[in-house]
């Protein structure tokens, strides 16, 4: 019996050892493995096990004030980008536990990036949070391919259609402006007071814009449930970035836990999913493949004229679609809601300026009708203003991660597939090498010595290359006319004794201006 107990400890013994040589093993193979394919990668801190470095100097305020750690003055992470720039050079690398990032910087090699090497550099991450919501479909974050570039050539066509980059579209965003300009004329007991939030009716506007090209529906200011729908979609965008919820790209489980911020999240992506899938469906039923009214009845019909031909595309499907407007929706409020607000917000930081281009609008177009398209030519002052914001505050300042599809040789070091890539376009509108004082607010830079607008290949505010904004054309025209048209109407002004609100904005995935409120006083 003894002999019995001793061979079967021993048999354990050998077991226990056998399973410990395995995981050396499999660990120096890693390991190894792993050394392999990062040998000449671009310089950066050295990463701790396991967690990388990524987060070392960008971490996200909620973890900074969980661990009493207060935030610097006007930090936000494009600084500390900016800081490691300084030390590693324009290319350098950062890991997110395993994950490698390399980060681009200025103008030079961000171009050479998304234009010389735009067939490997194109590619969209494998990001949990994203992927868990979009299912890496749609026009934004899906992966770069034969099915994106259909989608992408189908939806700008579509677009275009009912007006995007068109004449025939100014009446829509000046519908927008009108409501708002009326919302600003409702008589408050705060006028002048604690002054007004911009950002809602704003939203709103902007927001119609793309409902009335992809949905062919306008919403009302008053529409409580498409109010809730737009703080939803900001909300959402807030937990995604700048909350607990970003552990979810660590350990994806964590999305199903029932509780807090992931419990939130869940429950803003099915408010949102609702929405839409609610207006995808009226439109179904109410489908007339020979005139269709926006984007949506397009797709439809687009879908219906493959089943009938019995073409077996099963990329165009309403699952597909879902989150092309998703994508749509978000992106085209989103980012132009943010760079109004900022125009807004460096205008009446400004005075002077505002001044200046209310004589431009006033010499131009007068106080008898409103703004149009056609007047872009003739108001250089007021679009040198508005690229000189966007400039200054690059709304999307790390643009989307792309990755790269296939181990490539760039600026002297070996980019590994798999490598997400951040386009630092913040960098780029910042940096000194292009830009005489990058951080001074000058909007003549972007005019010649004849006072006409200048352009600059080094201003890109869209991005550049095979992932640039789809929504730019509309961007331009709805920016141009809601300035011009509220300046002609109104003086803005901040509410006496409120001091100047901090520029630094508020990072997520776009840069949104800190909150603030306004005076707007009428012109007559």
């Amino acid at each position: 019996m003894l002999r019995r107990w001793s061979n079967s400890l021993l048999s354990g013994v050998n077991v226990a050892t056998l399973l410990v040589c395995f995981v050396i093993y499999y660990i120096l193979y890693y390991y190894l493995k792993r050394r392999r394919r990062l040998v000449n990668i671009p310089p950066g801190p050295k990463p701790w096990p396991i967690v990388g470095n990524f987060g070392g100097f960008l971490i996200p305020s909620f973890v900074r004030k969980r661990f009493g750690k207060p935030a610097k003055p006007n930090w936000t992470p494009v600084e500390a980008l900016r800081e490691q720039a300084a030390r590693y050079g324009d290319v350098f690398s950062l890991f997110v536990g395993a994950q490698l990032i390399v980060v681009l910087n200025g103008y030079d090699v961000i171009r050479d990036a998304l234009l010389n090497h735009a067939e490997v550099f194109s590619d969209r991450p494998d990001i949990p949070a994203v992927t868990i919501m979009t299912k890496r479909k749609g026009i934004v974050f899906a992966p770069y391919g034969s099915v994106w570039r259909k989608h992408r050539k189908f939806c700008h066509a579509s677009l275009r259609t009912f007006g995007l980059g068109k004449l025939s579209l100014e009446p829509c965003i000046l519908q927008g402006l009108e409501t708002i300009k009326s919302e600003l004329m409702r008589p408050r007991e705060d006028d002048c007071k604690g002054g007004v939030d911009l950002t809602l009716m704003v939203s709103n506007a902007v927001s119609n814009v793309i409902c009335s090209l992809a949905l062919g529906e306008r919403f009302p200011q008053d529409d409580r449930q498409f109010a809730t729908l737009l703080g939803l979609m900001v909300r959402g965008l807030e937990l995604c970035v700048n909350s607990p919820a970003v552990l979810i790209n660590v350990f994806p489980p964590l999305y199903h836990l029932p509780f807090g911020v992931f419990g939130e999240i869940r429950q803003v992506e099915r408010d949102i999913s609702a929405f839409l899938k609610r207006l995808i469906a009226k439109h179904r039923d109410t489908l007339d493949p020979d005139n269709p009214r926006d984007l949506v009845d397009m797709y439809l019909a687009e879908m219906a004229a493959q089943r009938s031909a019995g073409v077996e595309d099963n990329s165009f499907d309403e699952d597909y679609l879902f989150y092309i407007i998703g994508d749509l929706f978000i992106a085209g409020t989103d980012t132009t809601t943010n760079s109004l607000l900022w125009i807004m917000l460096y205008l009446v930081v400004h005075p002077n300026i505002q001044e200046k281009i209310q004589a431009e609008v006033d010499e131009v177009v007068g106080r008898g009708r409103v703004p149009s398209l056609t007047d872009r030519g003739s108001l250089p002052f007021t679009e040198a203003t508005i690229m000189e914001v966007q400039r200054l505050t690059t709304v999307v300042p790390l643009a989307i991660p792309h990755m790269v599809s296939k181990t490539t040789d760039f600026r002297g070091f070996t980019i590994p597939r798999g490598t997400v890539l951040l386009p630092n376009l913040w960098s780029v509108h910042r940096d000194p090498a292009v830009w005489d004082q990058p951080d001074s607010f000058r909007p003549e830079r972007f005019l010649d010595e004849e006072g006409k607008l200048a352009r600059k290949e080094c201003f890109m505010p869209f991005g550049i290359g095979r992932r640039v904004c789809m929504g730019e054309q509309l961007a331009k025209m709805e920016l141009f006319l809601m300035v011009t048209g509220l300046l002609q109407a109104f003086t803005f002004r901040l509410p006496a004794g409120t001091p100047s609100p901090p520029m630094h904005g508020r990072f997520g995935l776009t840069l949104a201006p800190c909150s603030f409120t306004v005076c707007a006083t009428p012109r007559g």
